[in-house]
């Protein structure tokens, strides 16, 4: 449960948040997608609409283009500027790391590739949710259509086909042409397929768009041959916070719940297996505190997931693994209530680590204690409207 103290600081930190990163105040704008998307989920959650409303235009402005520092300008999709700001995402979102992105022929060097810029495909999954929740509470039904080109854009681009067997490619580059890190991210075909599912499921009439079909079946065959275990705090989460779309999403439309299971038995063994190694008790020089918030996230989320499915979802009443699943996990509940009370206090967030990653920190920090804006789908009671900004 939400306390009154914990909305405030998530106010605070958010409000800081837009201070320091040139939404609000006179700071030169600095977007990084991954943040922002999270944030703007917040600001929704926090009832600042006009907020969320000045991100997406700003994440579409700064991270839809080219980069100053690169010799093309314009928008990545290379549309003219009135069909750019009708299709703001359909040439992907850009990173928003520091550096330029590795050149084409260039040798890669591992550890500065972290820095380097271009597009992964979990970021623009992460954008999409942020897009559908803009859709549904604030009533801007072009939000649910620009996720839906991103999509179409993401996984035509980032799925490839060498031996006749669909992989995706974990980053690729700026504009889309060719794979910067050629190796697949482990959950990025389930991302893939819940979020798809999620746009699909929350289309609003008549809105056109891709319909995502040949989407959801290239996503479906690749979930099918990933192993999803993982002893990785924000994995773990991300896990938990699929599940718990996955269920919202079978609530409003019965179906195959299989995967749900799956999730929640991966969810329960890699939390298992990340406390066998005692990582909260390490100095606060050694965590790094937006992976620890990603698991508080998707703790949150297993408690509601717990709620729905005990009051709305009978059949798990029958699948005693899945039960057993969910029972580990809600054992470890009060763990996101720990997580998040040690990065609450100040004392906390003034270490190194803590300042290295400040903006995703902060903004996580803030979704771990007010998380209705990133996990809870409301549909917006207000009539539709396209966004101001982007149907001139």
């Amino acid at each position: 449960m939400e306390r009154h103290d914990d909305r405030a600081l998530a106010a605070t930190l958010m409000r800081d948040f837009a201070e320091r990163t040139g939404l609000t105040g006179a700071e030169a704008a600095r977007r990084y997608l991954w943040t922002d998307a999270f944030a703007v989920c917040n600001f929704l959650g926090l009832a600042e609409t006009a907020l969320a409303t000045r991100l997406v235009e700003q994440v579409h402005a700064v991270l839809g283009a080219h980069r100053p520092d690169d010799t093309r300008h314009g928008p990545l999709s290379g549309l003219d500027a009135a069909a750019a700001r009708r299709h703001p995402t359909q040439g992907g979102l850009r990173i928003g790391k520091p550096l330029p992105e590795r050149a084409p022929g260039e040798p890669p060097d591992p550890r500065l590739e972290w820095d380097r810029d271009g597009q992964y495909f979990h970021y623009l999954t992460r954008w999409m949710h942020a897009l559908d929740q803009y859709a549904q509470r604030a009533g801007v039904v072009d939000a649910n259509r620009w996720a839906r080109e991103l999509a179409r854009t993401a996984v035509q681009a980032f799925v490839v086909v060498g031996d006749g067997t669909p992989r995706m490619v974990w980053k690729a580059s700026i504009g889309l042409d060719r794979a910067q890190v050629a190796s697949m991210g482990q959950h990025d075909p389930l991302d893939g397929l819940v979020t798809c599912l999620q746009l699909r499921a929350h289309t609003p009439p008549g809105s056109g768009g891709p319909t995502l079909a040949p989407e959801l079946r290239t996503l479906a065959t690749l979930v099918a041959g990933t192993n999803l275990l993982t002893d990785d705090p924000l994995g773990i989460g991300g896990l938990l916070v699929d599940a718990y779309r996955l269920a919202q999403l079978l609530r409003e439309k019965p179906g195959d719940d299989a995967l749900l299971g799956l999730l929640l038995a991966a969810a329960a063994g890699g939390l298992h297996a990340w406390l066998q190694q005692r990582p909260l008790a390490r100095p606060a020089d050694e965590r790094l505190a937006f992976r620890e918030l990603g698991l508080a996230i998707g703790l949150s989320a297993a408690a509601r997931l717990w709620r729905l499915l005990e009051h709305d979802h009978a059949p798990i009443a029958g699948q005693p693994a899945v039960r057993a699943s969910l029972d580990a996990l809600i054992a470890q509940v009060p763990l996101a209530r720990r997580i998040s009370s040690h990065w609450s206090e100040p004392g906390q967030r003034t270490s190194a680590a803590w300042r290295a990653h400040e903006d995703i920190n902060a903004v996580m920090l803030a979704t771990s204690l007010a998380p209705q804006g990133y996990l809870d789908f409301d549909r917006a009671q207000a009539t539709p409207k396209q966004s101001a900004a982007w149907s001139r």
